[in-house]
């Protein structure tokens, strides 16, 4: 009788097995390096860096999910559902430090730089805000609006005010963004606020413009920038041939890696 028990409990916990493997919950890929992500299941924020260097992955047999927010990946990850996610390396940071389950691999994916994007008739534009970066690089603003971010040492200590006596007789900027891409921008008291916008600001306060920020998809930002919707895009943009094709993109104004992030 014993001896059937076991039998009878064996083929439950058998079939049981096979359900959650049919469900997804049992197969997932161990990623310990860049070489494990061949026939992993990748989670992307659409559009994005990630998204882009992840498709390359499908030709050799991995399935790469899109997600509309970074976050929703990262939950995605956190379900079990897929086996990694690829994105940029601050944000891979603030995720990782609200899931204790989590951690980034110490490989870097890939190296990329930060810029503004404006359509290609822009020239105009794109020669003021370059000039602008130019004087903030050089009185070390930008610098100081990163720091204000990121670092454990630094952090919130250098926030970025507009200097008194600014006035906006331009008329206004529109920048268009996705702020759910910490620390570049989010949300903190139903404000977008980050790095990009701080730089934004930053830039259209030597320009004489007064900034408004248009909160939308990451994927939709570049057609924003080209219709006309948005006077440019800031959103942590890496600069690619690929979305070079629509936009042009200033001078780099920051650096950063894709990453990958994987549970413990």
């Amino acid at each position: 009788m014993k001896k059937v028990i076991s039998l009878a409990l064996a083929a439950v916990i058998c079939s049981a097995s096979m359900l959650l493997a049919a469900c997804g919950g049992s197969t997932t890929k161990t990623i310990a390096t860049v070489d494990d992500l061949e026939g992993a299941k990748i989670g992307v924020q659409l559009g994005t860096t990630g998204d882009i260097y992840a498709s390359d992955y499908e030709e050799k047999g991995s399935t790469v999910e899109r997600f509309n927010k970074g976050a929703d990946a990262v939950l995605a990850l956190t379900q079990g559902k897929i086996d990694c996610v690829i994105i940029d390396s601050e944000p891979a940071k603030a995720f990782v430090a609200a899931n204790d389950g989590l951690k980034i691999l110490d490989e870097p994916f890939a190296e990329e730089e930060y810029a503004i994007c404006v359509a290609k008739d822009n020239t105009d534009l794109l020669g003021k805000i370059n000039t602008a970066l130019a004087e903030l690089k050089a009185d070390g603003t930008t610098e100081s609006i990163e720091k204000n971010f990121i670092g454990d040492d630094t952090k919130g200590k250098t926030p970025y005010v507009t200097p008194a006596g600014t006035d906006y007789p331009n008329g206004e900027l529109h920048m268009a963004t996705n702020a759910f891409f910490e620390p570049y921008e989010y949300y903190e008291d139903q404000k977008v606020v980050g790095i990009d916008p701080d730089i934004a600001q930053a830039v259209c306060d030597v320009l004489g413009y007064d900034l408004k920020i248009e909160d939308m998809e990451f994927d939709a930002i570049v057609n924003a920038v080209v219709s006309g919707k948005a006077d440019f895009g800031a959103a942590g943009m890496t600069v690619t041939d690929e979305r070079k094709l629509s936009v042009d993109f200033t001078d780099t104004y920051a650096t950063a890696s894709q990453v990958i992030i994987v549970t413990k």
